[in-house]
């Protein structure tokens, strides 16, 4: 492993700290930009508010699929219908039942949205076994093909009039349709604070605020709080699987990405393996859908269009697949730079150049730069309108990305194959060769070590 490649191996706190640093650079910038656009201390907070926001579901996301390619090599390009199968089942368990004369067009079971998301990450695993037996032995393109026809089926099928509403146990329940769904229930932070009986602290805690946000405090406190709590469900995603990567589960998931007909010469049944490492990752992606929609108040099926799942493949690409790290990296950056960024840009360039003299539209800044190779009105053009090829921004970035860094930012990381050293012992060693060993084995209390660049990918 080159100090080149391992970014974090010069980074004080190793990982943790380059996730620190990242994230704190991340807010400096944002804050930095804030304070150019003349944000006063709430539209900061907001911003940083919804920043946090971003950057958890996003990295939430990439680790999800970091399971998926990462460690097992399955090409998933179907995220976002395992997202909307965990939204709506979400939805149709915890909406209020259906009242006449209501806001909502369809009411749901009416059961606790602790119920709901549970029941939401099981329905996900649950297309995931359906997804995952007939696609057992397509690899690659082929696996792509079925999860993304499977993603555009779901969409499709959240849009049927024949699912916007339908009887279920005696009840009006439904989907929606075209028209969308309303998110009529306890909001999500009411509802884990009354679980825990901490609703009045957090009341009092709004209230205090006031002090900072004299008016009307607690939308902003409201989205602070869920920000953070979802920088908290990072960290469990990331522990989840790092410790899944590094169990004798995930080192045989690593084998079925490097060879699959090797791991099934060992013995190992790489069908289970597979199906199990596609259930869990689909369960995690329609979590992160549930989160990431759950606040909104409304979801429609139009929201799930398959860009979604392009841009968290960017993140991904970003920090480098099999890397847990790269995964919370690759989700910050493509959140602050990449999906918020050109909104921010292009507000700096209004706010500090509000004069600017750029073409109004596409061939206008064209055609100088093809007539007479003045590049002038394009680049004006482009600056003015970085919003609007936001895409065109991300291609640009992904296209460099895999001439440059195709690997990702951290490089290709390594890991110890064997908490045992494989290598001889020391003193057969010696024995052996007449001399010492030394540069060959660490040992620790008597216990050979391996070497940290032999192995496989990922920490």
């Amino acid at each position: 492993m080159s100090v080149r490649d391992d970014i974090a191996a010069r980074m004080p706190g190793g990982d943790a700290g380059l996730i620190v640093a990242t994230l704190a650079t991340a807010y400096i910038l944002y804050v930095l930009a804030g304070v150019v656009l003349g944000y006063d201390l709430r539209g900061q907070l907001n911003s940083l508010a919804t920043l946090t926001f971003y950057i958890g579901v996003f990295a939430m996301l990439s680790l999800a699929l970091n399971l998926h390619w990462g460690y097992t090599g399955l090409f998933n390009i179907g995220i976002v219908g395992f997202m909307a199968v965990g939204v709506y089942v979400m939805a149709l368990v915890s909406k209020p039942l259906y009242v006449a004369g209501g806001a909502a067009q369809v009411g749901g079971l009416g059961l606790p949205l602790i119920v709901g998301i549970i029941a939401g990450m099981v329905a996900a695993a649950l297309l995931g076994f359906v997804v995952a037996l007939p696609a057992l032995r397509l690899r690659a393109d082929y696996l792509a093909i079925v999860t993304i026809a499977m993603s555009e089926i779901v969409r499709f099928s959240f849009l049927s009039g024949e699912l916007q509403q339908f009887q279920l146990l005696g009840t009006r329940v439904g989907f929606g349709g075209g028209s969308g769904l309303i998110l009529d229930f306890v909001p999500p932070l009411e509802a884990l604070f009354r679980s825990v009986g901490l609703w009045g602290v957090y009341l009092g805690f709004v209230d205090a605020t006031k002090v900072i946000v004299p008016t009307n405090p607690k939308p902003v406190v409201d989205g602070l709080i869920y920000g953070l709590l979802l920088l908290a469900g990072v960290t469990v995603f990331f522990w989840l699987l790092k410790r899944t990567g590094e169990s004798p589960f995930g080192r045989v998931l690593k084998a079925i990405r490097e060879d699959e007909d090797v791991a099934n010469a060992l013995g190992k049944d790489t069908d289970r393996f597979k199906i199990k490492s596609f259930m869990l990752g689909c369960a995690l992606m329609g979590l992160a859908g549930i989160l990431w929609l759950m606040p909104q108040g409304a979801v429609t099926p139009n929201f799930f269009r398959p860009r979604v799942t392009f841009f968290i493949w960017i993140a991904l690409i970003i920090g480098g697949a099999g890397s847990n790290t790269g995964s919370v990296l690759g989700g910050a950056a493509f959140a602050a730079l990449l999906y918020q960024g050109p909104r921010y840009f292009q507000n700096l360039v209004t706010t500090v150049l509000p004069n600017l003299d750029s073409p109004p539209g596409f061939g206008q800044a064209v055609g100088p730069l093809i007539s007479q190779l003045d590049p002038v009105p394009f680049l004006l053009y482009t600056i003015d309108s970085i919003r609007q090829l936001q895409l065109v921004v991300m291609g640009l970035v992904l296209i460099w990305l895999m001439h440059n860094r195709p690997e990702g930012l951290l490089g290709h990381r390594k890991e110890t194959a064997s908490v045992i050293s494989l290598s001889r012992p020391k003193a057969a060693a010696a024995a052996t060769d007449g001399g010492s060993a030394d540069g060959d084995v660490q040992t620790d209390g008597g216990v050979d070590v391996a070497d940290s660049n032999g192995g496989v990918d990922d920490e």
